[in-house]
């Protein structure tokens, strides 16, 4: 089976019905794990890259979420199509082919596996919405069936060993990826950022590390994985976010009875120029879709689902558009193509009268 499918699958973190989905797009949460007696990736030979590629494959399938997974070797893929996982969040920047890295990818995208990136394993659980503790049991379910068969390394006194400082401990990076688009607008978002830095959380962009806050969706995680448990950590995570959706709640019921036509005339401007535009840009793109969807969140677009928002942020990125169309494509072709996908997916994304 090759990549290509995943173009017609819909994961189910873009349905958009998780808890608090209005707000919360998704949550992740990955686990960094190490094999016994072997260096890290950026240290290790060929051969022992091959025999932990080997064991890893042979130890999920005695899992229940990867058994029948997709494997990709990197060795074998195009620019495109690693482009294309990355705008999948399958997979990092940090998985090289060089380093014979791979990505398992379980049925419907919601569970997948790294291999060989920074760390022997990388595993995943991503859920549309607040789901922090439905990714916590589906991984802590597959980390315990792959521990059975894969000897880790494993410190006493530290926990889990990794090639990254920050990761020892418990290994878990927990992210929530979220819509703020009131804070935003009322010039609030900076004291927010501020104040969960300070807390000890990381905020980035809708692609991760390195990546602008576009559309308004912004990424929140953990920074610290030692000296808490895996539930701490989520727990104190869940916290903050909750109290990240008060405010940004409070903002759109300010924003509804304050500036209601303001609001409006934004979602419907967003909306003209999405249907009708000939050439648009991936910038441009995102910043449109996080007025559409503040207007199917508020309500003031009500024949608009929220899936088919999430679906077109996901759809409508360079490498999709060119697994689309079969080919590498120029930065103005690219343009239309985009204006055209989305055009077709607003319009087919309707929902029933």
């Amino acid at each position: 089976m090759k990549i290509d499918y995943l173009l017609k699958n819909v994961a189910p973190w873009l349905t958009g019905d998780g808890p608090k989905a209005d707000i919360v797009l998704s949550s992740r949460i990955r686990l960094a794990r190490n094999l016994r007696d072997y260096n890290f990736p950026r240290r290790m030979t060929r051969e022992n890259r091959r025999k932990i590629f080997t064991l890893v494959t042979s130890g999920i399938e005695h899992t229940d979420s990867l058994r029948d997974a997709l494997v990709v070797e990197l060795e074998g893929l195009t620019d495109l199509d690693r482009q294309f996982l990355m705008e999948r969040h399958l997979i990092s920047r940090e998985l090289s082919p060089e380093q014979q890295g791979a990505v398992i990818i379980g049925k419907r995208e919601v569970v997948s596996l790294m291999v060989n990136e920074e760390d022997h394993l990388r595993m995943q659980v991503i859920r549309s919405g607040l789901s922090l503790s439905v990714c916590w049991e589906e991984i802590d379910r597959l980390d315990t069936q792959l521990e059975k068969h894969l000897d880790y390394q494993f410190s006493p006194t530290l926990g889990y060993l990794t090639a990254c400082p920050s990761n020892v401990g418990t290994g878990m990076r927990a992210s929530v990826m979220i819509h703020l688009p009131a804070l935003v607008l009322h010039k609030q978002i900076g004291k927010i950022i501020q104040a969960v830095g300070k807390l000890g959380l990381a905020v980035r962009g809708i692609n991760g590390e390195g990546s602008p806050a576009s559309g308004n969706i912004f990424q929140i995680s953990n920074q610290s994985t030692l000296g808490k448990s895996e539930e701490e950590i989520l727990n104190d995570l869940e916290k903050i976010i909750r109290k990240i959706i008060i405010h940004e709640s409070n903002g759109r019921r300010l924003l509804l009875e304050g500036q209601l036509l303001r609001v409006e005339d934004r979602i419907y401007r967003a909306l003209g120029s999405l249907k009708n535009a000939r050439l648009i840009t991936s910038e441009e793109t995102l910043d449109l879709l996080s007025a559409l969807r503040m207007g199917v969140d508020l309500g003031v677009l009500n024949k608009i689902s929220r899936s088919t928002v999430n679906q077109i942020f996901i759809q409508s990125q360079p490498a999709h558009l060119q697994k689309l169309a079969g080919s590498a494509l120029t930065p103005e072709k690219r343009d239309a193509l985009r204006a055209s996908l989305i055009q077709e997916k607003l319009s087919s994304g309707n929902k029933p009268e």
